[in-house]
């Protein structure tokens, strides 16, 4: 939220009045924010290292970032073998070409090297 309102060009400390009245009514989390963020894009095929870099630049905490992303409970190499067969089809790349253009796919949904070498073979 204080991302958008810093957007929007918002005075400082008129967003930090705001944002603390409405966590003490218990009306914003940003743990809350956090999980729900991570669950809607990680169902939208992005992996673990995109997920933290887009926490972290709507300025959510490391802390809570590792929260979030250990409550998804996510078998990673599993998801990226769901992206790819759902951008580029179960069978296997044609030619050493068509693999790194796949794994270069994965690496930009934000899914470590080491399980885009294992799901994309060649």
């Amino acid at each position: 939220m204080r991302f958008k309102l810093a957007q929007r060009d918002y005075p400082e400390p008129l967003v930090e009045t705001a944002l603390d009245e409405l966590a003490s009514e218990g009306l914003q989390s940003d743990a809350r924010f956090a999980e729900s963020y991570a669950r809607q894009r990680c169902e939208r095929g992005y992996g673990p290292y995109r997920l933290r870099a887009e926490l972290k630049e709507r300025g959510v905490d490391a802390k809570r970032i590792d929260t979030a992303l250990a409550q998804l409970d996510v078998d990673w190499y599993e998801r990226a073998e769901m992206v790819r067969a759902k951008r580029f089809g179960s069978g296997n790349p044609a030619d050493f070409r068509d693999a790194a253009k796949q794994r270069k796919f994965l690496e930009y949904r934000g899914f470590p090297n080491d399980i885009t070498r294992e799901v994309v073979p060649g």
